[in-house]
């Protein structure tokens, strides 16, 4: 509708048939696009084929390491017996209720020594004396070595089993006398031992031979 007679109008309606369009941006080649997609999916690639480390899927088969043995307890119950180089082993450190010949043991004794009467007969005489004197008498061993005759023997003790072991040796007696069963009271980590109770023992078994044990009391 025009009015008429107001100096002035109003301006015509729009066509219908405009339309507003977008101008469309103008596409720039990057040339660094085309790189790195190439370099991606190379990685991809890499990746996918690779092999995973050994250590990132645990065999099923696989046994975890062998524990060490490093705590007393643990190394008081492997008892190492028999010779080493040809003479008595010494105490372990870990067994107190042990007797060794063997100087290098912190509970020290003399080695016997036999009379010339005794001397050609000197192993049997001591197993008769183990017998006479010891409760539940086993022998393990008897046997010659080149170091001397050797005799091991187990009989009961105060907390359990205890182990003899002697040297014969031409006219001197070496051993060595110890618990198999070493006890711990918790919380303490110090073993006990009845060394005094070896000690009487090997006591028994010596009067019974009547052969001579040197002491630190006979010397002085």
């Amino acid at each position: 509708m025009t009015l008429i007679g107001c100096g002035f109008g109003f301006p015509p309606p729009l066509s219908s048939s405009y339309t507003n369009t977008t101008i469309p941006k103008l596409k720039t080649h990057n040339p660094n696009l085309g790189l790195q997609h190439s370099v991606l999916s190379l990685a991809l690639a890499v990746t996918l084929t690779s092999p995973l480390p050994s250590h990132a899927i645990p065999s099923l088969n696989s046994q975890p390491p062998p524990i060490s043995l490093t705590t007393p307890f643990s190394q008081s119950k492997n008892l190492e017996l028999g010779l080493e180089n040809g003479k008595i082993r010494p105490c372990p450190s870990t067994n107190p209720g042990c007797i060794s010949t063997n100087p290098k043991s912190s509970s020290f004794a003399f080695p016997w020594q036999i009379p010339a009467n005794s001397s050609d007969n000197a192993i049997q005489e001591l197993r008769d004396a183990i017998l006479k004197t010891q409760k539940n008498v086993k022998f393990q061993l008897v046997e010659d070595t080149p170091d001397g005759q050797y005799l091991q023997a187990e009989v009961d003790g105060g907390f359990g089993r205890d182990v003899l072991e002697f040297l014969v040796k031409g006219d001197v007696v070496a051993y060595k006398c110890m618990a198999t069963k070493v006890t711990y009271v918790y919380p303490f980590t110090t073993a006990f031992g009845d060394s005094k109770g070896q000690e009487a023992r090997l006591k028994q078994i010596n009067d019974q031979l009547g052969w001579y044990a040197p002491s630190f009391d006979s010397m002085e």
